[in-house]
């Protein structure tokens, strides 16, 4: 490994992992609030202009962008979870039920054995 593939793969790691810790901060409702609140200190100012375009542009730029980003990180991650546990679920059944034919087809093998030998 060369001095630069070593020096850019630890870069490619902590990039990883900061992206990693950003993401896991940023996509939580307790961060859906702050940002609320971090919008709302410019909505007085929105509004006391008067002008609909500087509202509407308030709420498209500031107060949506600021606030939906964490809301949806939250749900993905919930219905993330959410999924995981169907998959589990599904596999353990599938499992199950494979166990069962292969407990099924040895006693057929063996039913089969034992008519031969009769």
């Amino acid at each position: 490994m060369t001095k630069y593939s070593s020096f850019a793969t630890r870069t490619n790691n902590f990039l990883d992992k900061l992206g990693v810790k950003i993401t896991t901060t940023v996509g939580t409702m307790w961060a859906a609030i702050a940002f609320s609140m971090l919008a709302l200190v410019s909505l007085p100012a929105a509004i006391s202009s008067g002008n609909t375009l500087v509202i509407v542009s308030w709420l498209a730029q500031t107060f949506l962008q600021l606030v939906l980003l964490p809301i949806i990180m939250v749900g993905q991650a919930v219905q993330a979870r959410k999924t995981e546990k169907r998959d589990n679920e599904t596999h353990q059944a599938v499992m199950a039920a494979h166990l069962e034919t292969q407990q099924i087809l040895r006693e057929l093998h063996k039913r089969q054995s034992d008519s031969w030998t009769d």
